[in-house]
C-alpha cells in the first residue's frame, strides 16, 4: 500500500516510536553531517549529557614631499587608479589588476537528475530514484540538493512521505533536519513546530545544527520562549554560538521582551563572544519606538563597543543608527552619509576626525606590549634564536635612531620583473648610434619577432638584462633614492643576500651597505620582529617599508585594545611604494592622517561603515562615514 502525505502532522502515525523512543540521533538510520551550504556548521560531535570537559621629522617631511598621482587642474595627467593600501576593497582591486593571481574557475558539476519543482507521488519518486546514477544514497543526495537550492517545502514533504512509506514510518535524522532547514528558510512556522514535536518525542538530545534550526524557527511563533529552553540545553554541554544568541535576542525583541533581550546580550558579552552586527542592528531598530533614556544609553554603549573593538557597521546598520538618532525626541540630531578628506576634515560637518598618531602614553604602552608579547616571547610565528635577537638589540642600541627601516627581501621583490618572452615580442632594435650591437640599417626599428633566430638570440642576451634586474638592483634603487633625502636608513636582510648569486650581486650589496646601516639575520630567521623592534626603538617619527601586513603579530597581542593601537600605529607608520616600474622615481602613498574608528565629541558622532558592494579585508578600513550632529 502506498502512502502519500499532504501534511507533516500525519508523520507520527508512521513512526515506530516505541522501539526508538529515547534514542539519540546517533542511532538513526543515517548519521547527520550537515554541510555549510545548509546554513549549519559541520560538526561531527553529537550532543551528550556530559559537560565538555625627541622626534626627527625627516621621514615625515619625506611623505609630505612625495609625489602623489592625481589629476591636477589644467593638466592632462591621468588620475591614479591605485587604491590606498589600507582602504576598503584595495586588496580586491589589486588582485583584479594582477590577472595571474586569479583562480581558474572549474566548470560546475552537473546534477545527474533534475530536481522536481512539484510534489511527486510514490511511483514518480521510484522512477526518479531508478534514474539516479550516483554512488551515494539517493535520499540523502536529493534532500541535500533541495536544501542547497531552497526547494519548495511541499516537494520536500512529498519526499519524506515516500521515505516513511518505504521504511515503515521511519525517517532518518538527517532527512528530517534538512527538511527542517527548508521550513525555517521559508518561514513555515507551523511545520517547524510539527518537526519540533517529533524531535522532542524521539530524541533526548540533538546535535548543534538541529538545536540552531529549531531556535531560529521557533522565535517567530507564539512558542518563542521554548527557544530559550533550547538555548539552556545547549549550555549544558557547550557555549552557545553568537548566532544562537542572535536568534534568541531577535525573538525577545520581536515579542517586546526588552529585558530578556538585554540580559542575553550581556550574557553573550560575558562569554567574550563578539556579537553579530545583525544583533546590534536589532537593538537600534527596536529603539525607534522606545522613548527611554536608559535604553538610549545602552545604545550609546553599543557604539562605544564598536569603537573599542574596531568594528564597523554595514550600510543597512548605518541607516538604522541614523534613523534612531533622528528619532530621539528633543535632541534634533541630523545625519548624513559622507567622506573624510585626506586632511582629516569631515565633508559633512567640517569637524576634524581624530588623529592617527598615537599619544606619547599610547606609544609607550604599545611599545612595551610588542616588546613583551611579540619580540621577547610568545610569538609563535617568530623563527629566530635568543642569541641572535640579543645581537640585533645591541646593534640597534649602538646606532642613532633611524628614520626608515626597510625590509630588504620584501622590497627587493616588490617590483614586477618583465619576462624575456615579453621583451623579445614587443621591442624593436635600436639604431647603431644608440650604442647597440651592429646590424644592417634595413633592420632598424624592425620588431624582434620578425628577425632571424640568430639575431633574436643576440638581441635577447644584450637587452633582457634591462628587464630582468637582480633583486639587489631593485633594493639598491630604493636605498639610493631615500639616501639622497639625508635619511638614516636601516636595511634588514638575511645572510644569503651577501653571497654572489643569480639574484644577489656582491658589488650592488656593497653599495647598499655604504648608504644604509644593514643587519643580516640567519637565513631561517623571520624579518618582522627585527623590523618592529628597530622601528619602535627609533621613536614615533620612524617609518618602515614592507608589503607585509603584520596580521600574525597583531594576533599575538593579548587584548582588543592593544590590537587596535597596533593597527593604528601601523597605518601611521607603514610606507607603501606605489609606482610599479623599476628605476622610476619613488612614489609613496600618503599616510592617513586620521583614525578610522567610531568617535564622538558629545554633540557629534562620526561612524565609519562598510558599503554593501565593497569587499573589505580585515586589515582594511572603510572609506565612507555616517556624520551625525545636533542642530543648533
Amino acid at each position: 500500500m502506498t502512502f502519500y502525505l499532504f501534511g507533516i502532522r500525519s508523520f507520527p502515525k508512521l513512526w515506530k516510536s516505541n522501539s526508538y523512543l529515547g534514542l539519540g540521533p546517533g542511532h538513526s538510520c543515517v548519521s547527520l553531517f550537515l554541510s555549510d551550504s545548509c546554513g549549519i556548521r559541520n560538526q561531527q560531535r553529537l550532543f551528550s549529557l556530559k559537560t565538555m570537559s625627541p622626534q626627527n621629522t625627516k621621514a615625515t617631511n619625506l611623505i609630505a614631499k612625495a609625489r602623489y598621482l592625481r589629476k591636477e587642474e589644467g593638466s592632462n595627467k591621468q588620475v591614479s587608479s591605485v587604491p590606498h593600501f589600507f582602504s576598503a576593497g584595495a586588496a580586491k582591486k589589486r588582485s583584479q589588476m594582477n590577472p595571474e593571481s586569479k583562480d581558474h574557475a572549474l566548470p560546475p558539476v552537473r546534477n545527474t537528475i533534475k530536481l522536481p519543482t512539484q510534489p511527486l507521488n510514490s511511483e514518480e519518486w521510484d522512477k526518479l530514484k531508478a534514474d539516479f546514477k550516483g554512488k551515494t544514497s539517493f535520499e540523502r543526495w536529493i534532500i541535500s540538493q533541495m536544501a542547497n537550492c531552497h526547494s519548495s517545502v511541499d516537494v520536500a514533504k512529498s519526499l519524506l512521505a515516500w521515505v516513511a512509506a518505504k521504511n515503515n514510518g521511519i525517517v532518518s535524522y538527517d532527512l528530517l533536519v534538512r527538511y527542517l532547514y527548508l521550513c525555517v528558510f521559508h518561514m513555515q512556522t507551523s511545520e517547524v513546530i510539527d518537526v519540533f514535536e517529533i524531535m522532542k518525542t524521539r530524541y533526548k538530545t540533538l546535535e548543534p545544527g538541529g538545536y540552531s534550526l529549531l531556535i531560529r524557527g521557533l522565535i517567530h511563533s507564539d512558542r518563542w520562549r521554548e527557544s530559550l529552553l533550547l538555548l539552556e540545553d545547549i549550555k549544558k554541554v557547550m557555549t552557545p554560538s553568537k548566532k544562537n544568541y542572535n536568534d534568541c535576542i531577535q525573538g525577545a525583541l520581536l515579542h517586546q521582551d526588552v529585558n530578556t533581550a538585554w540580559n542575553l546580550y550581556q550574557e553573550l558579552l560575558g562569554h567574550d563572544i563578539v556579537p553579530m552586527l545583525e544583533t546590534l542592528k536589532a537593538f537600534f531598530d527596536f529603539g525607534k519606538d522606545i522613548k527611554d533614556d536608559n535604553y538610549s544609553n545602552k545604545l550609546l554603549d553599543i557604539l562605544s563597543y564598536l569603537r573599542n573593538n574596531q568594528l564597523y557597521p554595514g550600510e543597512s546598520f548605518a541607516h538604522s543608527i541614523k534613523t534612531w538618532f533622528e528619532s530621539v525626541p528633543g535632541k534634533q540630531w541630523k545625519g548624513q552619509f559622507t567622506t573624510v578628506q585626506k586632511s582629516g576634515q569631515c565633508l559633512g560637518c567640517g569637524k576634524t576626525i581624530e588623529s592617527i598618531q598615537l599619544s606619547p602614553e599610547e606609544y609607550e604602552f604599545l611599545k612595551g606590549r610588542i616588546m613583551r608579547d611579540v619580540i621577547d616571547g610568545g610569538d609563535q610565528y617568530k623563527k629566530t634564536t635568543p642569541q641572535e635577537l640579543k645581537r640585533f638589540e645591541n646593534f640597534v642600541k649602538s646606532c642613532p635612531p633611524f628614520d626608515i627601516v626597510i625590509d630588504g627581501l620584501n622590497v627587493a621583490k616588490m617590483f614586477p620583473k618583465a619576462r624575456e618572452s615579453q621583451v623579445q615580442s614587443s621591442w624593436a632594435l635600436p639604431s647603431p648610434s644608440s650604442g647597440g650591437f651592429p646590424l644592417p640599417l634595413s633592420c632598424i626599428g624592425t620588431p624582434v619577432s620578425c628577425l632571424p633566430l640568430s639575431w633574436i638570440s643576440l638581441f635577447s642576451e644584450k637587452f633582457s638584462r634591462s628587464f630582468s634586474k637582480k633583486d639587489t638592483w631593485e633594493l639598491l634603487n630604493v636605498v639610493s633614492q631615500l639616501a639622497k633625502q639625508n635619511l638614516r636608513l636601516l636595511v634588514l636582510g638575511r645572510k644569503h643576500m651577501l653571497r654572489q648569486s643569480f639574484r644577489w650581486r656582491k658589488d650592488e650589496m656593497a653599495e647598499v651597505q655604504k648608504q644604509a646601516s644593514c643587519f643580516f639575520a640567519d637565513n631561517i630567521s623571520k624579518d618582522d620582529p627585527f623590523l618592529l623592534y628597530a622601528t619602535l626603538h627609533s621613536g614615533n617619527h620612524c617609518r618602515f617599508i614592507t608589503k607585509d601586513l603584520m596580521r600574525d603579530h597583531k594576533a599575538c597581542l593579548p587584548d582588543p585594545k592593544t590590537q587596535r593601537l597596533f593597527f593604528k600605529w601601523q597605518q601611521g607608520h607603514q610606507l607603501a611604494i606605489i609606482n610599479g616600474f623599476p628605476g622610476s622615481k619613488l612614489t609613496f602613498q600618503h599616510i592617513l592622517s586620521y583614525d578610522t574608528v567610531v568617535q564622538t565629541t558629545g554633540d557629534s558622532w562620526h561612524i565609519p561603515y562598510d558599503e554593501d558592494l565593497v569587499e573589505r579585508y580585515s586589515y582594511e578600513v572603510p572609506t565612507k562615514w555616517l556624520c551625525l550632529h545636533q542642530k543648533t
